[in-house]
């Protein structure tokens, strides 16, 4: 049934951070098509912007190029953390914008050493900025007092051992191996923590040892993952995980939180020769993983972990970005137009 657009939309609405970052979010009407989405979001940011010209434009996906190619911003950023086009329900204008993007920026940051292989080739400025953790935060999960504790509320009853998954439920997801673990393990409890995207909630896989506890914000996880036996990470093998480098692999180890995964390529490069996580090809595989991982003293690998994590900080990872963008911008004042392929190095960041 069709339902005409509330009268106050398109509208932006605004909240401030505790950091002072102003987040402005455009709200529009459900049905509509793409062309007047994207004059609507032009027209809000304009008026958001007020005719000032923004110092730094910095693009998670090429889709706002749509509405904002007619911004001169002094540095533009690509910060491309996925294969976007490999999604489902990817719009088909996507690759044309990323190229046009690709053109248009001055620094592209990609999320892992996939992406920085695929990407290197189309810009002469591709820095590469594996996903960071917050150390002090998932850390919390390995103090004893909290491992002790009964947990939360939805998870205290679930029998032990428990593997966990915290993350978004989407195609991305092997939820016939997620099946197949909870069958062949009726006595392992699979403790499932995210929201569902792009996906049918009949199509979860529902067996008594299986808890789908819905989201959490990130503030809770902690209390989660110290009650976890095991962190899980069933991804599919296909073209939408081909260039992904999960952020929560780091997050797990920082919890204390031994890892299993399927064999995404920059976990078995990053990870997997290291030997940090185990990596698991089928059902058999995974089970037979997971009881070598909860095998071990917990301590005994942290130590190697914590030198790996040393190298991920957020801090560390927001001045090496930081410094590119200063350089790029310097750079173009002194030549009054876009930076020249020698005038930034292209450090490999890991």
């Amino acid at each position: 049934m069709y339902q005409p657009p509330a009268p106050d939309l398109p509208r932006l609405e605004s909240r401030r951070t505790e950091e002072g970052v102003t987040v402005a979010t455009p709200i529009l009407p459900y049905h509509m098509d793409e062309a007047a989405a994207d004059s609507a979001q032009r027209d809000l940011l304009n008026g958001l912007l007020a005719g000032a010209r923004p110092d730094v434009a910095w693009y998670y996906t090429p889709m706002a190029l749509a509405f904002t190619g007619h911004l001169h911003p002094r540095v533009t950023v690509y910060d491309c953390m996925d294969e976007l086009s490999a999604f489902r329900g990817a719009s088909p204008r996507l690759t044309l914008l990323e190229r046009r993007l690709l053109q248009q920026a001055d620094l592209v940051f990609t999320g892992g050493r996939s992406l920085y292989e695929a990407k290197c080739g189309m810009h002469p400025h591709v820095h590469q900025f594996t996903s960071g953790v917050d150390v002090h935060h998932f850390g919390t999960a390995r103090d004893p007092r909290l491992a002790n504790a009964a947990g939360p509320a939805d998870q205290a009853a679930i029998p032990r051992p428990r593997l966990g998954w915290f993350g978004v439920i989407d195609e991305r997801m092997d939820l016939d191996l997620v099946d197949a673990i909870a069958a062949r393990r009726p006595d392992w409890s699979v403790v499932m923590i995210g929201p569902t995207a792009k996906i049918d909630e009949n199509a979860l896989p529902r067996h008594p040892n299986i808890h789908w506890l819905g989201g959490k914000s990130m503030a809770e996880l902690p209390a989660y993952l110290a009650g976890w036996d095991c962190g899980i990470m069933p991804f599919v093998l296909n073209e939408s995980t081909r260039y992904i480098s999960p952020t929560k692999t780091p997050e797990y180890l920082a919890a204390g939180v031994p890892v299993v995964s399927t064999a995404i390529t920059d976990v078995v490069r990053d990870y997997g020769h290291d030997g940090l996580v185990s990596i698991a090809s089928d059902a058999d595989s995974f089970i037979a993983a997971a009881e070598a991982e909860m095998a071990k003293p917990r301590a005994s690998w942290w130590p190697q972990a914590d030198l790996r994590l040393a190298r991920c900080s957020w801090d560390g990872i927001w001045s090496s970005m930081e410094s590119l963008i200063r350089e790029s911008a310097a750079a173009k004042d002194v030549s009054g137009g876009p930076v020249s392929s020698s005038a930034v190095a292209r450090p490999n960041h890991v």
